[in-house]
């Protein structure tokens, strides 16, 4: 698995909250970058979780993050990453169950 650079760092998984979600303290680049809907990876490239909600004050923000892991308690502590957004499913729906006309 590739290392990540320490400059994509966006900040510390500081709590695991009753709900299961993360909760992520941002860094100053952090919280510049990070949107909602953003993955979250480790140090390692795993996914973590995904940016469900940004919290607390604009200069020192938080964001809320759903996992993807079941190992939660283990990442408290850790580092995170961004890890881009997920991609757009096409949609499939268009183009099937035309009639089509013979000639």
């Amino acid at each position: 698995m590739p290392i990540i650079p320490q400059t994509d760092e966006v900040g510390e998984i500081i709590h695991l909250a009753k709900s299961g979600r993360l909760i992520v303290k941002l860094s100053a680049t952090g919280a510049e970058r990070v949107k909602a809907g953003e993955f979250l990876i480790d140090g390692s490239g795993r996914r973590v979780g995904r940016v469900a909600e940004l919290l607390g004050p604009v200069k020192s923000p938080y964001a809320s993050v759903i996992t993807m892991t079941d190992k939660t308690s283990r990442l408290v502590g850790s580092k995170v990453f961004g890890g881009g957004f997920p991609k757009k499913q096409r949609d499939r729906s268009r183009g099937f169950g035309r009639s089509r006309s013979r000639s």
